[in-house]
Order: structure tokens, then C-alpha cells, then sequence
């Protein structure tokens, strides 16, 4: 009869991968999850012809418009593997030239339609790029990773973005940590505590708590009969806001939102492959998109969008220049700047693999496990290392 030692010694070594075993695939997504949808460019950046090299889900992807079309493919020349992005040569409408030897590529299908320093050659037709399907939405050029056919858009986007009425702008920028890092970062309901003196609090009124726990475990929704796939936190409604803290007895810190009249973040979402929706945030009247595509392993894309209901043509160019004037500078960098910095300063310790073991999560974590198990159980496939 084994002791009770024993016993103990061996609980402890397999309770760490029991408590993994529901969020194994998340654990090993390290490049995301294959066949999603990722947006991967703002339209107007493919303005005059633009060819433009991005990387998703670490492969090199060519963009470029073909009849207004966005058309996407491998940015690899298949002769000697340079990226065409390097120094785009299109010397056609529908078609890129490697500036190395002059493959030449047409971006509909992929195939070598010529090489310029060899008329004639025998590989001409023989040889195509690999191509990838592209969807044109919210001003935003999306692109399908993976090897099934492509479903539609709208299941692989949050809620409410592809509403008719619903004018969207937005920012990306590269950030130097996994994406996994980006996605929990977000929908932390109590890393607020970051952003407790950020400008936008003040600047725009909003109540904004130190932190904020669940009143019970059941303060989310999971959506995992239909797509998209996600979890819902009824943050007003659930949870119990901090405004003030204190260390024996002494109180420390005190919201600078606590005063405030503009009620914010009353839902935080998170939708598959890896996107937030915010309703209503920065403002009663906005609603803010993110994404946290991955790039490598250790980088990610983020995604900032700001949603406003229109009306009219005018309403939207008024809400695009409010955009460019006020949340732009107040919001996504005076707030979410502090986003960035939080994760990078994760980034050192969640690189070793075993630190997802070693993590001590509190009550206010529970919205980010359910995410993990939601993203581990109803993935579409993983993502592999080339």
C-alpha cells in the first residue's frame, strides 16, 4: 500500500497537467489557431497600386489590388525565396515581379507568367504562388489562414462589427509579445488598475474603478453553439467595482473616475481567433474592436477599432474626423499605450513554457480561463511552425 507520502508526491506532479489538460491546445497555439479569417491591412494602405507585405500566423503574405479586388499570396519568389516585399516591382495590374531575376507572377491564381531575363523558359506556367482567399470589410482587408474552404466573415468577427450602420476607424501596431499576451491583456477586467491615470479618464468622464471582481463564478456568458465562438462578461451587471485601496488601513490609491458621469465597458467580449469587443467604450456613444493577430511567435498585430452608429454620409466623415482629432491621441494611445507596456512586462516570464503552471490566478481571473478553455475545446486547428 503506498504511503501517504507517496501519494501526495504524486498529486502534485499530475494535478499541474490535469489542470492543463483543458486549455492544452491553447497552450501549444503559440502561432494561433488556422482557418479564421485575420484582418491583415486598412484598405487605404493599398492606395495607387501599393503592393504590401504583411505576416500572419508567421508566413509572408503579398497584398495588392487587382481590379479593386485585393488579391493576396506568398510574398516568396520561388526561384531563389526572396520576399517581393522587399522592393515591389508590378510592372502590370495584375502581376508582381521578383526585383531579384525577374520572376514574374500573376496575383489572381499565382502562376509564373514570365521571366524576364529568360523569354521563353520552360518553367513559365509550370510554377505557382500560393494564393490566399481576401475579404474587403469595414475598410479592412481581411485574410483566410488555413486549409479549408473559407467560411463567412461574420463568424469569425465580433458581433456587431459588420452592422450596416456602423462607421468604423482604427489603428494597428506591431507589439513585441505573443498574441496570447494581447488577448488575455484585454479582457482582464481587473487590469484596469494600469489605466487608473490614464488622460482619458478625466478627459472623457468616465467611471472608471481601480479594479473590478466577479460577484459569483457565473458573471460571463460562452457562446459555443454558433459562431463566432467566444465569452461575454457582464461586467455592469456582475461584478464588484474598487475604488478605493488600501495597505493597513491607509488608503493608497482612489479612482479619479469615481465622480465621473459616462458609464463604459458595460459588456467585455472576446470572440475567436482572437478578438474583443468593448460595448460601449471609450465613449457611451462608441464601441472599440481589438485583435491580437499573430506574427511570430514572440510579436503580435494589434488591432484597435472604434465603432460608431451613422446615420448619414455626413455623420460618418464627422466621426472620422472625431477620430483623428480626439480618440485617436485620448484613446487608443492615451489608454491603450499602458496596454502595451503590460504586456510586454508579461512577455518575459510567460516565453517559458512552464509559467502557464506557475501563475497564481485570482477570483477576478475567471472570465480569462473560461477564454482559455474555450479557445483550447473549439478551435478550428493550430497553427504549425514551418
Amino acid at each position: 500500500m503506498a504511503s501517504k507520502a507517496a501519494n501526495a508526491s504524486r498529486a502534485a506532479s499530475t494535478t499541474p497537467r490535469r489542470r492543463a489538460a483543458s486549455r492544452a491546445a491553447y497552450l501549444e497555439a503559440k502561432l494561433g489557431f488556422r482557418n479564421y479569417w485575420y484582418p491583415a491591412v486598412f484598405a487605404h494602405e493599398l492606395a495607387d497600386g501599393r503592393a504590401i507585405g504583411v505576416r500572419l500566423l508567421g508566413e509572408n503574405i503579398l497584398i495588392r489590388r487587382v481590379g479593386g479586388v485585393p488579391m493576396a499570396v506568398e510574398d516568396r519568389c520561388l526561384h531563389r525565396g526572396v520576399r517581393f516585399s522587399r522592393k515591389p516591382e508590378c510592372y502590370t495590374a495584375d502581376t508582381v515581379t521578383c526585383w531579384y531575376h525577374g520572376f514574374t507572377y500573376r496575383l489572381s491564381d499565382g502562376k509564373l507568367v514570365e521571366i524576364l531575363t529568360e523569354p521563353g523558359s520552360s518553367l513559365i506556367g509550370k510554377l505557382a504562388l500560393k494564393t490566399y482567399p481576401t475579404i474587403e470589410a469595414k475598410g479592412i482587408v481581411f485574410v483566410y489562414i488555413g486549409e479549408r474552404a473559407a467560411g463567412e466573415l461574420a463568424g469569425d468577427v465580433p458581433p456587431n462589427f459588420l452592422d450596416p450602420d456602423l462607421e468604423i476607424d482604427g489603428i494597428r501596431d506591431e507589439v513585441k509579445t505573443n498574441w496570447r499576451m494581447g488577448a488575455e491583456n484585454g479582457f482582464d477586467t481587473t487590469h484596469i488598475y494600469i489605466h487608473r491615470n490614464s488622460p482619458l479618464v478625466t478627459g472623457n468622464s468616465i467611471v472608471l474603478p481601480l479594479g473590478m471582481y466577479p460577484n459569483d463564478k457565473h458573471g460571463f456568458s460562452t457562446y459555443t453553439e454558433s459562431e463566432p465562438k467566444g465569452v461575454l462578461d457582464h461586467t455592469f451587471e456582475s461584478y464588484h467595482p474598487v475604488f478605493e485601496a488600501a495597505i493597513d488601513g491607509q488608503t493608497v490609491a482612489r479612482s479619479k473616475g469615481i465622480n465621473n458621469q459616462k458609464i463604459v465597458a458595460r459588456e467585455v467580449s472576446i470572440w475567436m481567433p482572437g478578438a474583443l469587443k468593448v460595448d460601449p467604450w471609450p465613449d457611451p456613444a462608441l464601441i472599440q474592436f481589438e485583435w491580437y493577430v499573430p506574427v511570430d511567435v514572440d510579436v503580435h498585430m494589434y488591432w484597435r477599432v472604434l465603432g460608431k452608429r451613422v446615420g448619414s454620409p455626413a455623420e460618418a466623415a464627422a466621426f472620422h474626423e472625431e477620430f483623428e482629432t480626439r480618440w485617436k491621441t485620448l484613446a487608443l494611445h492615451g489608454f491603450n499605450d499602458d496596454d502595451i507596456q503590460a504586456r510586454e512586462g508579461m512577455e518575459e516570464f510567460y516565453r517559458n513554457d512552464d509559467a502557464w503552471e506557475q501563475e497564481h490566478l485570482f477570483k477576478a481571473d475567471s472570465c480569462i480561463i473560461e477564454w482559455r478553455k474555450i479557445a483550447s475545446q473549439h478551435n478550428r486547428g493550430l497553427q504549425p511552425f514551418a
